[in-house]
């Protein structure tokens, strides 16, 4: 299992720099939990504007997208809602996210609006959203699409790429990629530890003349 203890999504950003010069991260998500760090590879559901006349809602809906997306192996899974558009819409509350709980996905990011914060916050999984909802959302948006790229805030996502979050925002990592990055944040880690204790040290009147360009 991959660790990532003592890890922040400001590390993992600055390792996956070292790879790639596209977006990758997210930002002003919210929380009912937000200590909690969610990590873990992504399944997707695409959401669309609702109209019961083009699209059943006996097959679009949320439990049929879902046991979609996650599959024969939904543990610690990343469900990933996209609102196309939607932020101020709600992609789900505490009765129909308790699937996550049963199933053991490791939770939920979206950059549209979750309900229920206090209901979310006991359950085990880790949920990021755009804000707390107070409205039911089926009325203007439904579940669409599962396990297609999605694009959360900009960011591309990918099915199996690998999404972390923290108080501080997400970023999404490639699969194939994900040891290296977590390797890299690591070794961003002891850098930053090497320049506060190089800083500790510095003496008024006898500061370098440059400004060392690794310092973050």
């Amino acid at each position: 299992m991959r660790s990532i203890e003592g890890l922040a999504t400001a590390d993992l950003v600055d390792a996956m720099g070292q790879f790639h010069r596209h977006r990758c991260h997210i930002l002003d998500l919210v929380s009912p939990t937000p200590g909690r760090v969610l990590f873990g590879p992504a399944v997707t559901i695409s959401y669309f504007p609702s109209c019961s006349a083009a699209l059943d809602p006996e097959r679009y809906n949320f439990a049929k997208l879902f046991y979609e997306a996650v599959g024969d192996e939904p543990e610690a899974k990343v469900v990933v809602l996209a609102s196309n558009g939607y932020a101020d819409s709600s992609m789900g509350g505490g009765t129909k996210l308790s699937r996550l709980q049963v199933h053991g996905c490791a939770g939920v990011i979206t950059d549209g609006r979750l309900r229920d914060f206090d209901e979310l916050a006991r359950y085990d999984f880790a949920a990021y959203c755009s804000g707390e909802a107070t409205k039911w959302g089926g009325d203007e948006v439904t579940p669409f699409q599962a396990n297609v790229p999605v694009v959360l805030s900009g960011v591309g996502v990918m099915p199996g790429q690998y999404v972390f979050a923290d108080s501080s925002g997400a970023v999404v990592i490639p699969d194939g990629q994900v040891d290296d990055v977590l390797a890299g944040a690591r070794a961003v880690k002891d850098e930053d530890a090497g320049f506060r204790e190089q800083i500790a040290t510095e003496r008024l009147g006898a500061l370098p003349g440059k400004r060392d360009q690794g310092e973050r």
